[in-house]
This record gives structure tokens, sequence and C-alpha cells, in this order.
């Protein structure tokens, strides 16, 4: 396998919490090699490895591994980051505007790629929690004025039959690189997917209400704390212990 011996030390490098030293040697093989090279293996590492790494993003950390994610990649990744169980939701919300929204990108293939992995929807329900008042108004009007009261909330038939209405909003009056902009693309350029996020958003606020977990509503093994996985610091090595190796 070519670049063997820089996947092993990759993997090392995460496995040893030493995430800052595992991202230098990707991106020195890019200067070195070139950006084929970072893409194959990028290509060659399991989601656990990338997501190790690309999660520490934000608006002002972009490298050049963020810009060399395939859709694919990425919605692995981003599928699995709530086994790292950061209540903040705050390195989910980076990671996922540092790569959708990059450079001469196309959210929409990274959406879609989302979406068609078990677990999209859930993510996405993730991003957007605390901002579900905003989402369902946005869902009832096209604007995002706070809908205060939950018996406006739309039925999932009515959400479908309302998903085609004409924007009230262009999507220039909403392009800042984040939330805003993500559901409006949600909305308007990937209907069922914005639909089923809704639904999984809202059976969270409902356990959230009921003080339940929300394990009580989505089966998740594997998950781990963050006290010590920020960056810089561990990744769990027992992330997703039955994937296997890219070795």
């Amino acid at each position: 396998m070519h670049h063997l011996a820089l996947i092993e030390k990759t993997q090392s490098l995460i496995a040893a919490g030493d995430i800052v030293g595992a991202e230098h040697a990707l991106v020195e093989l890019a200067d070195r090699e070139g950006d084929g090279a970072l893409m194959e293996v990028l290509e060659q590492l399991p989601p656990k490895d990338v997501l190790a790494v690309i999660r520490e993003y934000d608006g002002s950390r972009e490298t050049i591994i963020n810009a060399m994610l395939t859709p694919g990649q990425f919605a692995r990744a981003v599928v699995i980051e709530k086994q790292y169980r950061d209540l903040t939701r705050a390195h989910l919300r980076g990671m996922m505007n540092s790569v959708i929204f990059r450079d001469g990108g196309k959210p929409v293939d990274f959406l879609t790629a989302i979406g068609d992995l078990e677990g999209g929807a859930e993510a996405l329900a993730d991003y957007f929690e605390e901002k579900w008042s905003r989402i369902e108004a946005f869902a009832r009007t096209g604007t995002f004025d706070t809908v205060e009261d939950d018996g406006d909330m739309l039925s999932e038939d009515d959400l479908r039959a309302n998903a085609y209405a004409r924007p009230k909003l262009d999507e220039d009056e909403v392009a800042d690189a984040d939330w805003m902009q993500l559901a409006w693309l949600l909305r308007y350029e990937c209907v069922d997917l914005f639909i089923e996020m809704l639904l999984v958003l809202r059976a969270k606020a409902r356990a959230f209400e009921l003080g339940l977990d929300e394990e009580d509503l989505f089966e998740d093994d594997g998950k781990v704390e963050t006290g010590d996985t920020d960056r810089g610091k561990a990744t769990p090595a027992a992330l997703d212990p039955d994937e296997e190796s890219a070795i």
C-alpha cells in the first residue's frame, strides 16, 4: 500500500493523543508530494481518524485537509462525531461550517452525502439543536422569526405541502456560512432531508422536556466524554472499536 508508513505514523499519533502532530504529518505530505498524495491517504484512513483531526476546525481553522475532503469522507466522519459526546456541539458546528462552506465548495453535495448515511439526519439535528424554535419558524413561515406557540408547528404532511413554497428569503440574505444558510440550503435544495432532520429535532426537544436521555430515542454505542479530547490531547481509541483499520 502506497504511503503505508505515513498512514501508520498518523494513526499512531492520533492514538497517542497528538492530534496536532497527526495534522502536521498530513500537511507535510501535501507540501512534499502534492494534493493527490494527501487525498490518497485521507481515503485510506478510517473515518474515526479523519474525524479526530477535522473536528478541531472552525471558521478560523482552515487547512489543506478540509479543502481535500470529499463529501463522502466528510459525511462518514460527521455521523460518528456524536460519539464524542460534546454536549455543546461546538466542534460539530465549527467543523461543518468550515468544510461545507469552504472556498469553491459545493455545500449541497456535502449535505446530500450526509443525508445518504444512517445517522445523517441525527447529526444535522445536533447541529441545529440550539436553534430549534427558529428552524420551526423557518419551516412554517419561510423566515427565522421565532415561533412562540408550539401549536403552530406544522404536521409532517403540512411540512411536505409547504416545502416547495416560494422562498421569502433569498440565499444571499442569509449567506452567513453558518446555520441560517445551512437551513436555507436544506429547505430549498434538500427538502426530504430538511423534513427528516426537523422531525428528529422535534423528538430531541420532546426528550428534553420529558427529562429523557437521548439514548432513549436513538441507539448509540461507544460514546465517550470530551474532557480530554480537545485539540492537542487524546482522541478516544475506542471511538469505533469495530471499524477496520486502514492498514
